[in-house]
């Protein structure tokens, strides 16, 4: 039997960015793909992100969370889930611990300090963007990276141009087009998400600039496919729009889901990322969940 039968979790959402919530603070036990899948499958935990809370690993942080992918890859970040985390560690009755100051969150890609605006809204520092292409990681050495050459030729889309590429912790690629509803994700993101260009694979978003200070945004996700909303994607477009002079610092990234606040924060290079929680139901994993995982 799974260690994970029978645990609690939490269904929340991020401007409909489908979120579970999985405390495992005070156990050894690591979420396996395979467990992560499981989960997935099951309508009433499925996920876009699934973030897993385990004990501090650096001093001075609240806890390390794992990030799985729909596929049960792992990823270095997600906006949308940490503020989910957050509000569950501060607001749930079973999760919350008296916190005496804003929390600071940690996953393989960094720290992540949070600071409650209001209930449900949160801000997260993402930190500060990756730029160099050996850090996205691109394969191929660009001296700047505002704009890659990967191959666009694709049938369904014959217009689309050079993109850029950013890293959040995770790497972006981030069309700039007219109109962002235009684009069928289901056929054209997973070329882009695997394109041999990108050996980590990448969040594929395509970007329709309204104006200097308003971005709307629709996102492939790398291993979990078109979502409603991706905070670190959001992150990702407005550095690299405010980078080619599209926008300034600042601008409102609106997704399917609804609307994030992204600033790019001058002093310290940091990316700034504001929005709302919502908590759909809680529940227990079905032992049955588990059933065939090895």
């Amino acid at each position: 039997m799974s260690a994970l039968s029978n645990s609690r979790f939490l269904k929340m959402n991020g401007l409909g960015n489908e979120i579970t919530v999985l405390d495992l603070r005070g156990s050894p036990h690591r979420v396996s793909p395979a467990e992560a899948r499981a989960i997935a499958a099951d309508p009433r935990s499925r996920f876009d992100q699934l973030m897993v809370l385990h004990d501090p690993v650096t001093p001075g942080t609240d806890a390390y969370m794992r990030i799985y992918n729909t596929d049960g890859s792992e990823s270095g970040a997600c906006g949308n889930g940490t503020r989910c985390v957050a509000w569950a560690m501060t607001s749930d009755p079973v999760m919350s611990r008296p916190v005496d100051r804003d929390l600071v969150l940690e996953t393989k890609a960094g720290l992540l300090p949070v600071e409650r605006v209001s209930d449900r809204v949160f801000t997260v520092d993402m930190g500060p963007p990756r730029l160099a292409w050996n850090e996205i990681p691109l394969r191929d050495p660009y001296p700047d990276t505002r704009v890659v050459a990967l191959d666009t030729r694709l049938p369904e889309a014959p217009e689309l141009q050079g993109p850029s590429a950013v890293s959040m912790g995770n790497p972006h690629v981030i069309f700039w087009v007219g109109d962002a509803a235009a684009y069928d994700l289901a056929a054209i993101g997973p070329a882009f998400e695997r394109d041999p260009a990108l050996p980590e694979r990448a969040n594929i978003s395509f970007a329709q600039v309204a104006g200097p200070e308003h971005i709307v945004l629709r996102v492939w996700e790398r291993g979990a496919g078109a979502t409603r909303a991706c905070g670190s994607a959001a992150c990702a477009t407005l550095v690299a729009a405010a980078r080619k002079g599209l926008t300034g610092r600042r601008a409102v990234v609106s997704l399917p889901g609804g609307d994030l606040v992204i600033e790019w924060r001058e002093g310290d290079d940091h990316v700034l990322m504001t929005g709302p929680t919502e908590l759909e139901h809680e529940g227990t994993l079905s032992p049955a969940l588990f059933a065939e995982v090895a």
